[in-house]
């Protein structure tokens, strides 16, 4: 039996890697920073080894690969957001980038042969240029906020350790992922949002910036991609894990709305949280789909599906 250890196991797209790893029979550990707080996994608490790890204290990292002595490592732990990245830009830093040095070092020591699996983010690739979409691996990388600044630095010590030490490590930068569960995206909070008006809970929906262009693969899709880089992905490689169409935030409203089960007051109002936002983002997943993947869920089913979960939550 195959031991996987997933960390940040109890968060979005962690929760649904457990799931898949468990329906193949795996013997799944995850890490969580907070027990009480692993909503997303608590169905299936009882089938995985839940493991505390505080990703800024060198020696837990150690702790996890001893407890579950993986033979792969899905690392998925990080300080995930970009808003609070400009609020605590060094606790993000600490996190993404310091964290990912202790699971790699403590991995080279102590599980050498894992094959590490690493999620970095589009969010890397920051200022793109319009003739640079579809966005490829070899795009320059221009941070545009302290998180994906640090979402580099996370990058490049996963590259540093395969060059230096020949460890297992394939990269994995996802785009906009998205789908049941998920939390403070646009997609997410039109349908929270739609949901509470629904329940009666309030009275109108506040939106911000629609023009925004968007590459959203739902998170069901991308566990499919996730699992295909352990199984065939090159060592040492880098794979943009996207959908490769653009949705304009706007359009994915608009789906949401003829959801809905009653009429929606929409308010606008400017969106002043992000410092700087990337106005279109697409990907090119020619990579992935080389190795036979490519996205199955209809955007407007992962809209429907969240609809859905969170009317269960409020009901």
């Amino acid at each position: 039996m195959t031991n996987i250890l997933i960390t940040g196991c109890g968060g979005f797209i962690g929760s649904h890697l457990a799931e898949l790893m468990l329906s193949k029979g795996h013997n799944v550990y995850g890490t969580v920073f907070d027990f009480d707080g692993a909503r997303n996994i608590s169905h299936i608490r009882d089938k995985i080894t839940l493991l505390n790890w505080d990703m800024k204290e060198k020696t837990q990292a150690e702790h996890i690969l001893r407890e579950s002595n993986p033979d792969i490592i899905f690392h998925l732990a990080a300080q995930s957001f970009v808003i609070p990245s400009w609020e605590d830009p060094e606790g993000t830093l600490k996190t993404n980038i310091f964290g990912t040095m202790y699971l790699l070092d403590a991995a080279r020591k102590l599980t050498p042969d894992a094959t590490i699996c690493v999620a970095c983010s589009s969010a890397e690739y920051g200022f793109v240029e319009k003739d640079e979409v579809p966005i490829s691996e070899s795009n320059p990388l221009r941070p545009s906020s302290p998180y994906a600044l640090s979402k580099i630095g996370q990058d490049m010590l996963s590259y540093l350790y395969w060059k230096a030490y020949g460890m297992k490590i394939i990269r994995m930068r996802f785009f906009n992922t998205t789908g049941p569960r998920k939390t403070f995206d646009a997609c997410s909070d039109f349908a929270r949002g739609i949901a509470e008006i629904e329940a009666g809970r309030k009275d109108t929906l506040k939106i911000g910036n629609l023009d925004g262009i968007r590459d959203l693969t739902d998170a069901r899709d991308t566990i499919r991609a996730i699992d295909i880089l352990a199984e065939k992905g090159s060592v040492g490689e880098v794979y943009n894990i996207c959908s490769g169409k653009g949705h304009r935030v706007g359009a994915l409203l608009d789906m949401l709305l003829k959801m809905a089960k009653t009429k929606i007051n929409v308010v606008a109002e400017p969106d002043t949280r992000r410092k700087i936002d990337d106005p279109i983002f697409i990907g090119d997943n020619t990579k992935m789909s080389k190795l036979g993947w490519k996205p199955e869920i209809p955007i407007e089913k992962t809209l429907s599906d969240m609809l859905d979960y969170w009317r269960a939550e409020l009901a």
